[in-house]
């Protein structure tokens, strides 16, 4: 579900875009706002980049988001009557979403395309808003940052371009300090001096004000359980099967799936959270794993392989959280915490699938990871992003090849 400007105008709660919706705006008068912008005719697919398409997006991300609904005739800015746009092919789509990404510095990610009606067709494309400020554009050698003022589209002045790097940077550093927070809080509930743990926080770039029941969260633990298998295979432990996630627990600004692994299966203990805001935490116990043989590993020997799990089930549980919160960028650190003697080592496994620790690098500390993932878009641009994360955290290591996350499909360029 989601909340557009077409709801708003009608005075409707959140839900699906429908063609009924846009019916009813446009029979009620809807007027173009700085949020809202009519269009009669899809732009050509031929040269989209020199079209108003790059300004538009630009505009609307620059002004806090927006939609831009093509198929709907105006006058003087008040929606009149709806115009066929006639096919809206998956080339021209894919077209359009590039446009957004190569025709705009910074690129604009996450627009949303929504296809409505049959006979008469309109396409309504929702921008989302930005922290990344300004867009700009470029023709030749000039550029500018676009900006919607009421329904019209201006440029901005030197003054609002400097102000808005500014908010971008003081942006930064509240997301930084809010993953250090979310990030360290979980290193100190766990007991990191008898086994390495690995810990992974997700802070949205631009947090949300939710407050989900314990129904809605359910979905998402489930979600993910299901995402993770789309990349990643069995060969390892996926933390998302050892927590309570049918029942998770209420807590500060948060739900909770507290840990099921019990009894003689403790040793693969983990915990999950989805935060108010649309944050997400994950710990995992990393070390002492159970051998193939009997006995087990010992607190700072880390499987490869439960690292590569830990990361594909973080990573799923941030596509799903960002599906029903409807985030977009995520912040996010993945480390392995430990304080003991010994150094950290991770292990392989050979060609005959068993524990090899012969490539292993000791480490006498384990450097977070940190990256912007985009939890939004294709499910290949998604699946590069898991597997690019897992491989930073296990060369650290010593590790070349990943064992539990499938390689991903080559970029289209």
């Amino acid at each position: 579900m989601s909340f557009t400007p077409l709801h708003r105008a009608l005075g409707l709660p959140p839900s699906i875009l429908t063609d009924e919706i846009l019916n009813a705006a446009v029979a009620a008068g809807a007027v173009e706002t700085d949020d809202l912008d009519w269009k009669s005719e899809l732009p050509p697919i031929k040269n989209l980049s020199q079209t108003d398409v790059p300004k538009d997006i630009a505009a609307m991300a620059n002004s806090g988001g927006g939609m831009i609904v093509y198929g709907v005739k105006e006058n003087q800015k008040v929606a009149t009557g709806r115009a066929d746009t006639g096919e809206f092919s998956e080339g021209h789509e894919r077209a359009y979403r590039s446009v957004a990404v190569t025709a705009i510095v910074p690129p604009v990610f996450g627009i949303e395309i929504h296809r409505l009606g049959i006979n008469t067709r309109a396409v309504a494309v929702s921008v989302p808003a930005s922290v990344d400020g300004p867009h700009l554009i470029y023709k030749n050698d000039y550029f500018g940052a676009p900006i919607r003022n009421d329904a019209d589209t201006a440029w901005m002045k030197e003054r609002q371009i400097e102000a808005m790097y500014r908010a971008r940077f003081n942006e930064r550093l509240r997301a930084t300090d809010a993953l250090d927070g979310l990030y360290r809080e979980s290193v100190e509930e766990h007991d990191t001096s008898g086994r390495a743990w690995l810990i992974a926080a997700a802070h949205p770039r631009i947090p949300v004000l939710a407050r989900p029941d314990r129904g809605v969260v359910r979905k998402v633990f489930e979600r993910a359980r299901e995402i993770t298998l789309t990349y990643s295979n069995r060969s390892g432990i996926h933390p998302v099967e050892n927590i309570d996630y049918l029942n998770p627990r209420p807590g500060l600004r948060r739900w909770t799936a507290v840990n099921a692994a019990t009894g003689s299966q403790r040793w693969q203990e983990a915990c999950a959270s989805v935060h108010h805001d649309g944050s997400v935490s994950l710990a995992f116990a990393l070390g002492g794993h159970r051998k193939s043989a009997d006995g087990y590993f010992d607190g700072w020997q880390v499987e490869g392989r439960g690292i590569e799990g830990a990361v594909a089930d973080f990573m799923a549980l941030i596509r799903a959280t960002a599906d029903v919160f409807h985030t977009d960028e995520y912040e996010v650190r993945v480390g392995v915490e430990w304080v003991g003697n010994e150094p950290l080592s991770i292990l392989t496994v050979d060609g005959s699938n068993l524990t090899y620790d012969g490539a292993s690098t000791p480490l006498r500390r384990f450097t977070p990871v940190t990256s912007t993932i985009t939890a939004t878009g294709s499910n290949d641009y998604f699946h590069r992003q898991v597997h690019d994360l897992a491989e930073d955290c296990v060369n650290q290591g010593g590790i070349t090849y990943l064992h539990m996350i499938s390689a991903p499909p080559e970029a289209d360029d």
